[in-house]
């Protein structure tokens, strides 16, 4: 079973809001009080928050579905829902928040930092505070909002000073372990190192941490060994130190051919520049401030290769420690240089002055609209999407079984201009209208449903302008009566047409009445008067 995790998918909701109360308020001789409906409580939200007790992403590695808690529904008397409570999630310090694209959301260093993982949902207004001089004692209520529901990537990042890069076996772990209070698994085999560990040193007035990494070998960057998987972790470090091998067994392998290949897999390694800034610039790991530490020189034929490469380490540029882990020859003056290293770079971002980002205003456009149309076609027949943050949260908090509340909804959206800017989309009668996305809600539109003030005395839960259209045809209904009517004027023309061919339309009318019998008073049309 895995005991440390440092990357892990995590599936958070914020709760979802309380929906709003729809009362009366009544006491003796007051039947009819005014609406006194409270409004719905909000819902919890998730948060990350930096814990120093936590070092690992575990917990969530076996448990990633987090949820917070609902609001409660609003009641009557005034009285509003009980808020979800907030669920709060420990992280370790230096736990980056990114998409499963790779976009940075948020870098969690130092204790008590947090970010909000996934909103709650906002409860929905109860009627009292729907009313209005217009609209005095309002039948219905808003529903509550779902949650924001969203899947982040935390990965963890260590936080340390100094850094220990090396071949398996090279001693990293083993001067780790020399050097501060830390005892990591120590063993005569490649790879004994798995996860990150991390050591406290002392050297003089100076307190730092180091980190040693899995061993990397030739082809890293390609996935052999432990690949770069747990660079990551060394990426806030201030400085490198390259521990080199100087009593291997292995004749193809020197310290020079080691320092080169794992030079070269730093260079393929690329630093995470996404959240650049908070403490400066972001350094790739081959160019910052290294040291080199000539390890096991306690043994004979480490103690000759170390003098014998350390001229050249040196021409190149590195300052060079001989040292051993075991017999702890040098480790004082490597812990003093990397102190060194480590005090200047803390003076150096205490020196620079705070980076402030500026605040920066996005006024909404004065010809905005707040909402856009998009022509679509389905089933070979017009169909109009509307989008937009207003009208597709309105949608959501509208109650469809209660007519007021439709007619709440026409007048928003009526108010907002969409009505006219269907019809200047060419809309037409009984067009199917979506308002949101693919499971947005399906209308069929009836440019006759005006809004209007006086509309509204009509009983509480009611709108009189569904009143007039009692069961409103389906579209399917529509279209299958204007057949009918088309059949019949078929018909009727047919039935013309098969007269005027019989030569009934010969004849003309005052002909025809000349024909006919008179009777009059009982006397026959041939009499003599």
């Amino acid at each position: 079973m895995a005991s440390f995790v440092d990357r892990v998918v995590l599936h958070v909701s914020g709760g979802t809001g309380g929906h709003g109360c729809v009362s009366v308020h009544r006491e003796k001789f007051k039947p009819l009080g005014g609406p006194d409906g409270g409004n719905g409580g909000n819902g919890g939200d998730v948060i990350l928050r930096v814990d120093h007790q936590t070092t690992t992403l575990l917990d969530y590695h076996h448990a990633p579905h987090r949820h917070a808690s609902n609001g409660g529904p609003g009641m009557g008397d005034w009285r509003g829902g009980k808020n979800g409570e907030t669920l709060v999630l420990p992280v370790p310090d230096g736990t980056v928040v990114k998409t499963k694209d790779g976009e940075v959301l948020a870098d969690l260093v130092g204790e008590g930092t947090e970010y909000i993982a996934a909103a709650g949902g906002p409860g929905g207004l109860g009627n009292a505070a729907l009313s209005s001089q217009k609209r005095r004692a309002p039948g219905f209520a808003l529903l509550g909002l779902e949650g924001e529901s969203r899947d982040v990537v935390l990965e963890l990042k260590s936080i340390a000073d100094i850094a220990l890069v090396g071949f398996p076996s090279a001693g990293k772990s083993s001067l780790i372990a020399a050097m501060s209070a830390a005892r990591p698994k120590i063993a005569d085999y490649p790879f004994t190192t798995l996860v990150p560990n991390l050591g406290v040193v002392q050297a003089g007035d100076v307190r730092f941490t180091i980190a040693d990494v899995p061993g990397l070998i030739e082809g890293a960057s390609e996935g052999r060994g432990l690949g770069h998987h747990f660079l990551r972790h060394v990426e806030r470090c201030a400085a490198l130190v390259h521990v080199l091998d100087c009593g291997t067994l292995e004749s193809e392998r020197d310290p020079l051919s080691d320092l080169a290949i794992i030079e070269g897999e730093l260079e393929k390694y690329a630093v995470d520049m996404s959240y650049a800034g908070q403490d400066g610039e972001v350094v790739p790991l081959n160019h910052r401030p290294r040291l080199v530490a000539l390890n096991k020189v306690d043994l004979p034929d480490g103690k000759d290769m170390a003098e014998f490469v350390r001229p050249e380490l040196e021409s190149r540029g590195y300052r060079v420690f001989e040292v051993s882990a075991t017999s702890h020859e040098g480790l004082r003056q490597l812990g003093f240089a990397m102190a060194e290293i480590v005090q200047a770079a803390r003076d150096a971002i205490a020196a620079a002055p705070p980076k402030v980002q500026p605040t920066v205003l996005r006024p909404r456009a004065v010809n905005e609209a707040g909402f856009k149309i998009r022509r679509e076609e389905k089933n070979l027949e017009p169909l109009f999407r509307v989008l937009g943050e207003k009208p597709e949260r309105w949608v959501k908090q509208t109650d469809f079984t209660n007519e007021e509340a439709i007619g709440y909804l026409a007048d928003r959206l009526a108010k907002l201009g969409v009505e006219t800017e269907l019809f200047k989309q060419g809309a037409k009668p009984g067009d199917t209208v979506v308002i949101g996305g693919e499971d947005g809600v399906v209308f069929d539109w009836e440019p006759t449903m005006m809004a209007g003030a006086e509309l509204l005395a009509s009983p509480r839960g009611t709108d009189v302008r569904f009143a007039d259209i009692g069961d409103r045809p389906t579209r399917t209904q529509k279209r299958e009566e204007q057949q009918e009517r088309r059949d019949a004027k078929a018909a009727a023309r047919a039935e013309l047409e098969a007269e005027r061919k019989a030569g009934i339309w010969t004849e003309s009318v005052s002909g025809r009445r000349a024909a006919q019998p008179v009777k009059e008073s009982g006397l026959e049309a041939d009499d003599d008067l």
